[in-house]
Parts: structure tokens; sequence; C-alpha cells
């Protein structure tokens, strides 16, 4: 056994959509736990750059818009040209258009199925080709409460982490004896650009707060320290999972 299971000294992790919100705090937590970072994205992710870098860890920018498949192979193959190797993939990039469903268009639903549900599957197939031929691999999608439930006014991202949930455990399934781990988290309401509208809403905030025991919105950080551990060795035995990270709201 390591001295240290929860270390990533060594490891070069591949987080998506890394520039603010959820992707930054893991790839900030990766990087504080070892882990040299790359992100992948169209927008550029200055910030996360300057904390990644202020951990001493390796840092790597990626330009890809993840709405189309021609540049996720390109991101791996960057990934390890830039950094020498890839060892953990987060799946974290995705978006959220909100109307009712009777209204809703035919390319909010594309748009979101595009990078929600296509991208995770297409990158972890790159992916998980550098992992059989290494031997080895984690990787962690970012699933949401709406892998659970069906929520409301959002159709597109409920189906897309509905999916998430089942490409996880469908590729965990196959890929567990290739030595690669493949688990999800299931973040509850983040305080993130994508509840900004839910935030906003005085009536929705409440409503959403009184259910959560732990009594507040979570956090980027909140999720780091499971990305961390999924990440690691001290995780080697763990596949097909979706853990909530949702202060206790699937439990009320």
């Amino acid at each position: 056994m390591k001295s240290n299971p929860f270390s990533l000294e060594g490891k070069v992790a591949l987080v998506t959509g890394a520039n603010t919100g959820l992707g930054q705090g893991i790839a900030v937590a990766l990087a504080q736990a070892g882990a040299d970072i790359a992100v992948a994205g169209f927008v550029p992710p200055v910030e996360t750059a300057e904390m990644v870098k202020a951990t001493g860890r390796r840092f790597l920018s990626v330009d890809a818009n993840l709405m189309t498949l021609e540049p996720i192979t390109r991101v791996v193959a960057e990934t390890v040209k830039g950094l020498g190797k890839i060892d953990i993939l987060v799946n974290n990039a995705g978006m959220i258009r909100r109307a009712d469903s009777l209204e809703f268009s035919e390319k909010d639903w594309d748009d979101v199925m595009n990078v929600n549900i296509k991208a995770v599957f297409f990158m972890s197939q790159a992916a998980g080709r550098e992992f059989v031929k290494q031997g080895h691999g984690k990787i962690i999608n970012i699933a949401s409460m709406l892998s659970f439930q069906g929520g409301i006014r959002v159709p597109s991202y409920t189906a897309s982490k509905s999916g998430v949930a089942g490409i996880t455990r469908l590729l965990a399934n196959e890929w567990a004896s290739k030595n690669i781990n493949v688990n999800a988290i299931a973040p509850g309401y983040m305080a993130t650009d994508n509840t900004q509208q839910l935030r906003d809403d005085p009536e929705r905030s409440k409503a959403i707060l009184d259910r959560i025991p732990a009594g507040r919105w979570g956090e980027p950080s909140d999720v780091g320290g499971t990305a961390v551990f999924l990440a690691s060795s001290a995780a080697d035995y763990l596949n097909g999972a979706v853990i909530p990270v949702d202060g206790g709201w699937l439990a009320r």
C-alpha cells in the first residue's frame, strides 16, 4: 500500500470546462493533491491557470469547443504531447437551457446533449484508448441531482445527466477489468453560473435551501475532495458509482 493513497504526485489530469465553477474547483483540488493539470474548453482559463501554478504544478490549456466532435481526440493527444501522458479524465464541461417543455426548442435540446453526454462518451473513449495502452486510468464524470430526479423546465439537461449516470455504469462494466475506474460525482445545488437564475429568484432559492439539510448552497471546493478520492489509488476498487455531494438533498 502507498504511504499516502490519496496522493496524486506524478499524475496528469485533464479537466474539461475548468475556467470557472466546479471544473475550476476540481482542477485546483487535483493540483493541490499533486497532479499536473490540463484543461479543455473555449474560454481561456486565466484564473484557473494562476491557481494551479500557485500550487507548483504544471498547467496546460487546450482550446476546444466540445459542442463538436472533432476537437475531442485532439484534446487528449495534446494533453499527452504537452504533459507526457494522461492518468485522469474529469468530464466536467456542461451546459443548461431552461424553458417549459411545451416550448423547448430543438437547438436547446441538441446543444445541451452534444456537450453534456455526447462529449462525455467520446472524450472517455479517447482517454480510454490511452488508458488501455498504459494499463491504468481514472475517469470521473460530473452527473447531477437530475441523474436521480426529473426536475422542471430542463428537459435536455435532465436527459443528458440521466445519460451520464448510465454511461458511467456501462463504461465501468466494460473497463474495470482493464484497470480503468469510471465513476461519477452528482453535485447538489452549487453556487455556479448554471444556478444563477435559481439563486436570483428569492422564492426558488428559499425553497431549495429549505430542503438542503446543510442549509446552504454548495461551493466548487465541496466537490474537490471527492474528485481527489476518485482520482487516487484509494478508490481503486470503486467502479460505476454515482456519488451525491449534495448537502443531504437526496436524503430528504
